[in-house]
């Protein structure tokens, strides 16, 4: 295992790649400023593909997922969001591995290879049924114990498991803070503003939404616009937004995609079998293993007040730092801010 207090090695990632550094990154933890700024990498040049790729059986799934780093590592596992996939995390998979960890990033349910092991499943996105998802990942993959990291349905997930399954978590990386939905509150409605920011969720309370989800063509512009209203600064291109959009040709991508959104508004059911959990979750539950908190300054649903709407929801050891010139895609745009964030996380 690497030192990991030591951050002064150059990740090479092979021929034509950005070798990025976590020299670049803020100090380690407890000498981490509140604001940070983030190294940028050029997407011409970012990482393409992962070490390994593979499939396991898990509950409900067989799950494709990228790995990378020593197998016999600790164990980090990165969750991406929506509209997003795997991909996500190409450059902080290496930077992760180099430090000695073994580095775990899944396709969620409805995403990229990863299928449905019965036809008869519901296709459900609700998030206690997402969470369980890596929760039977980690069973199938021998991890009792893993250090947790995601942004935007990524650190829902994260936030659930901690909340219910700390034994089961090391620390976490949770970007925007707490998300865990609360569908009575979210009855509640916003300040116009920040309800135009959601258009899409209300899009896809509509039969014309879900008839553009099932639109490959349509889907892909949705989705692309998407990426260029939560990333205002990110100046990705057709190459990188064509690899992460092959994932969204999954047979159940529009299914899940229109029910999560429309379960968190209370438009759709979830399951009985999941009630108990729901029930835990919708009284705000405590996280108490170690976080680190990141706020992306240029993402749009980011929420005023630096990390202090949600700072009473996390009472173990604790940091937060906001990222002034980063949208909402936090580890593809800021791998080694994000990296960093793990690392800090870990150590804390």
């Amino acid at each position: 295992m690497l030192d990991r207090r030591t951050f002064t090695k150059a990740v090479g990632l092979g021929a034509g790649t950005t070798a990025l550094s976590l020299a670049a990154l803020p100090p380690a933890a407890g000498a981490a400023p509140a604001t940070v700024g983030a190294p940028a990498v050029a997407p011409a040049e970012a990482r393409t593909g992962f070490a390994r790729l593979a499939q396991v059986r898990a509950g409900l799934l067989d799950v494709g997922y990228a790995e990378d780093g020593p197998a016999d590592g600790p164990v980090v596992i990165c969750l991406h969001g929506w509209p997003y996939d795997i991909h996500s995390y190409a450059d902080v998979a290496p930077l992760l591995a180099a430090q000695g960890f073994r580095v775990i990033v899944p396709h969620l349910r409805g995403h990229g290879s990863t299928r449905f092991l019965s036809g008869r499943t519901v296709r459900n996105a609700q998030q206690s049924a997402v969470a369980l998802d890596v929760l039977a990942l980690m069973d199938a993959l021998g991890v009792r114990r893993a250090v947790l990291a995601g942004f935007d349905w990524g650190s829902r997930t994260a936030d659930i498991l901690a909340a219910l399954w700390p034994e089961r978590v090391k620390a976490l990386v949770s970007v925007s803070g707490y998300l865990i939905t609360n569908v009575e509150m979210q009855k509640e409605p916003l300040a116009p503003a920040a309800e135009h920011t959601w258009w899409y969720q209300f899009y896809f309370a509509t039969e014309r939404g879900r008839a553009a989800m099932e639109n490959r063509d349509k889907r892909r512009e949705l989705c692309r616009l998407v990426w260029r209203e939560v990333s205002p600064t990110w100046a990705f291109d057709d190459a990188v937004f064509d690899r992460t959009a092959a994932a969204f040709d999954n047979p159940d991508y529009a299914a899940i995609v229109i029910h999560n959104y429309r379960w968190r508004l209370g438009l759709a059911d979830g399951e009985r079998r999941y009630d108990h959990l729901e029930r835990q979750l919708a009284a705000r539950p405590r996280i108490t293993v170690p976080t680190v908190t990141l706020d992306p300054g240029r993402d749009p649903f980011t929420a005023p007040g630096d990390g202090s709407s949600y700072r009473d929801l996390f009472t173990g050891p604790y940091l937060h730092r906001t990222l002034p010139e980063v949208g909402h895609n936090v580890p593809q745009e800021a791998p080694e801010a994000f990296a960093r964030a793990v690392l800090d996380a870990d150590r804390l």
